[in-house]
Order: structure tokens, then sequence, then C-alpha cells
């Protein structure tokens, strides 16, 4: 069951973000303050991490990569991986990584295990790539963890990649002191293949294309948070986490997808604001077409939390051509993951870079979390 009307607490406009990356790009240099410290924020996606990766990582690494090349995508797109064509070929390789934290280890709805599995295989499924070729496993694991535990989560990733339909292949085992770390890191890099032209990234979206979300959304982040603190709220409160590659199959071949997405850290609030960015468009989204699972939406309005601005991790948010929106969203709703899919929005020209959200009793911007709400959750 769903409830599609919710609120939420910001009501103001943004104020336009600073183009931290042209900046940089201008000077070719680091703009770190040495007096800065990284803090929890800087983890939890929407704008505190982006900054952080623009000014440490993407200046360094970007200018001059071989992803400067004709239908490579690299670092500086920041999307869900990096696309690599194969000279010669129409073939290009996809590639990404992800590091995988998460208090507790074991939640209702799955584990680290299924977590690091999952978060990689949908990565690389929403730049397109439904069959992935391998993944990678490494391990960091503090001194004195129980081994029955770590064989319980390396057993969920195993059954997860069954799911998914993917090996592990390779892997690097490091363990950590006493105290030295709080428990358990896991590190999972995924690798496929894809025709260059079926390349999808999260730019991609053109005015009139309608926005499709796969399902409710808050549940990883919520779930997790009431798990932690121990809140009982007379509910059954589960993560969504999943591998969606199968999901992402059935919609790509149902119609023209122009975009994708999966609203992980910052949720779909961050999800949508940088898909709008990328494209340079704006976003117009109803707000009482957003799935939020009832339960979901009540432990919300008590913990203070926006579900639309927490984690999940299995659920993609597409841009699709106006006329194969009803086809895409059939599809969707055949699979088991996708039943409570919705057509939640459409893209216009006005607003660039901007999410407009319609309350059904006026209009806001729509803007992502920029602190730090839930530490720690994926």
């Amino acid at each position: 069951m769903t409830r599609n009307n919710h609120t939420t607490a910001d009501n103001r406009p943004s104020e336009p973000r600073a183009d931290t990356h042209s900046d940089i790009a201008s000077t070719g240099q680091s703009t770190a303050n040495q007096d800065d410290v990284v803090t929890l924020a800087h983890g939890a996606g929407g704008e505190a991490m982006r900054s952080l990766v623009d000014t440490l990582a993407v200046s360094r690494f970007a200018d001059g990569s071989s992803a400067d090349t004709a239908g490579a995508v690299g670092l500086a797109a920041l999307d869900d991986g990096s696309v690599h064509p194969l000279p010669g070929t129409d073939i290009s390789i996809v590639l990404t990584t992800d590091s995988h934290i998460v208090t507790p280890p074991t939640f209702p709805g799955g584990d680290i295990g299924r977590l690091s599995v999952a978060g990689t295989v949908n990565d690389l499924a929403v730049m397109g790539v439904t069959d992935p070729l391998a993944l990678t496993c490494g391990l960091v694991v503090e001194e004195g963890t129980p081994t029955a535990e770590l064989d319980r989560f390396l057993e969920s990733m195993r059954e997860s990649a069954v799911e998914a339909g993917v090996d592990i292949t390779t892997g690097d085992t490091k363990v950590m002191g006493a105290g030295e770390l709080d428990g358990i890191v896991l590190n999972t890099t995924g690798v496929g293949t894809i025709p260059t032209s079926e390349v999808v990234t999260g730019a991609g979206l053109s005015p009139g294309d309608a926005i499709v979300l796969s399902g409710t959304v808050g549940d990883h982040g919520i779930a997790l948070l009431a798990e932690r603190e121990g809140f009982d709220f007379g509910a059954n409160l589960e993560s969504d986490v999943a591998p969606i590659n199968g999901l992402v199959a059935a919609a790509t071949d149902a119609g023209r997808v122009t975009a994708m997405t999966d609203p992980t850290r910052g949720g779909l609030a961050t999800a949508l604001n940088e898909m709008a960015e990328k494209a340079g468009v704006g976003l117009e989204i109803e707000e009482q077409a957003i799935p939020v699972d009832d339960a979901i939406a009540s432990a919300g309005e008590v913990l203070g939390i926006d579900p639309l601005s927490v984690a999940n991790e299995g659920k993609v948010v597409f841009g699709v051509h106006s006329d194969d929106a009803d086809s895409v969203l059939a599809a969707l709703r055949e699979q088991p993951l996708g039943s409570n899919a919705a057509i939640i929005g459409q893209v216009i020209s006005d607003h660039p870079g901007r999410v407009v959200l319609d309350t059904g009793f006026g209009n806001r911007y729509l803007s992502e979390p920029t602190g730090e709400a839930l530490p720690r959750i994926c």
C-alpha cells in the first residue's frame, strides 16, 4: 500500500549553485582550504559531497583523460560509471566501483553483503549494462569480527550475485586492528560491455520527456534509521535493497529511455536535481504522484525526515520519450520490483537545472539535501 501525499519541510526556492567544476577547470588547480576537514555531510550525497569530489578529485583526474574521446563518459560527468569505447569497434566497456559501510550491517530486508552487490550492479544497469560481466570484492574487516558473521555476509553476496546473473571473480582482503575500523567495509567494482549507441547516462533528458519512477521512495534510509535507533512504528519497515538490472532491461526493451539514475545517497531529491543540472533542463514533478509507502511516510513524519531526501537501494529514475511513457510504465509494473512504478512528472525547458515541485497547493523548488541526515546507510 502506498500513500501519495506527504509533507516536506523546505518551502523556499534555493539560491543558484556555484559552478564549482567550471571554476576549478578554469584554473586547473584544487581550491581546497588546508584548514577544512571532511565531515559526515561530505559522505551523505548532495551538494557537500559533490563539492568535495569536484574540488579534490575531478580537478586532478578528469583533465586530459582518455574519457575525452568520442563516446566516452569520464569522471567529470559524475555519472554512475565510466564508459570507454573500444577502438575499432562499436562496443564500450562500462566500469563502476562502490564502497559500502553501514550501521547496522544487518537490517530489515537485507545486509551489507546484498547491499554491496546490488549497489554496483545497479550503477552498471543505469548506464545501460543489464548483463554485467563480473564483479570484484574488496574486503576490509576489523580484528575480532566473528567469522560466522563474515561468512553470512559473503554468502549474502553470493546469493545476490546469482540473482543478478553475475560472477564475483577476484578480490582483496585486509584486516585492520581492533578499534581501527568500525566493523566491515565491502568494496565492489563492476564491469560490463554494451554497444556504444546504447549507453544511457543521467544527462540525456530533453523537454517533453516523461519522468518515471520505478517504485516507492525512502524505504531503505528510514527502515535503517528505525532499526538502528530501536524505534517501533508498529509496521514492518524494510529496505528496498535489490539488484534492478532485470527491471531496467524491461524498461529499455519497452521504449526509448533517454536518461537513468538510481536515487541512492541524497535520495530522489538529489537524483532529480542532478539530472536536471546535467541536461540543462527543468523538471516539473507532481508531489502527489510520487509513491511513498504509508508506513514509511508516517515514520518519516515522526522522525522529521523527508522520504524524498533519503537513500533508496532498489529504485530507478527514468527519463522516457513522451510517446513511450505508457509502454515503459506498463512494462515496469509487470515486474515484481516495479509494481508501484509511476509517471511523476515531465521535463520542461523553463527553470534549467531546477526541479519544480507541484504540491497540489502551489509550486516550490525541490532542493537536494545539503547536510548529513542519515550517515552510513549505503
